[in-house]
């Protein structure tokens, strides 16, 4: 909070991600679009400890959550380099999150019901 200081200060909470610099870098040539490292601007430590929070949902003593369910999706593909893709993912993800309760002063739900649960079988 006391780095980005207003809440408001990003038209969108994807732009909050950004200014921390968990943005890939991009450099689109004709129809190839080469997987880049992310940005690494903004500020250090508050990546460091998004990193270090992602890390954490993600490892054995992470607590059940769609985030981390979604991040071992990622991170089962492609071996160690996929867990670090799937870290970074989670991080950034974790930015924009916070940012958007942030904002909105909603409380987090870690597993929300999906709408598949909700609907009545169909025999």
């Amino acid at each position: 909070m006391l780095t980005l200081e207003d809440p408001h200060r990003f038209r969108k909470s994807r732009d909050a991600a950004c200014y921390v610099g968990l943005q890939p870098g991009r450099r689109n040539s004709g129809q190839s679009e080469p997987q880049m490292h992310i940005s690494k601007e903004g500020d250090p430590y508050l990546r460091t400890l998004l990193v270090q929070a992602a890390h954490h949902v993600l490892g054995p003593w992470g607590v059940d959550s769609d985030l981390r369910r979604w991040g071992m999706k990622l991170a089962e593909h492609g071996g160690k380099r996929g867990k670090k893709r799937g870290v970074i993912a989670v991080a950034r993800k974790l930015a924009v999150l916070l940012h958007r309760l942030w904002v909105s002063g909603e409380v987090y739900i870690p597993l929300r019901p999906s709408s598949r649960a909700t609907l009545p079988a169909v025999a």
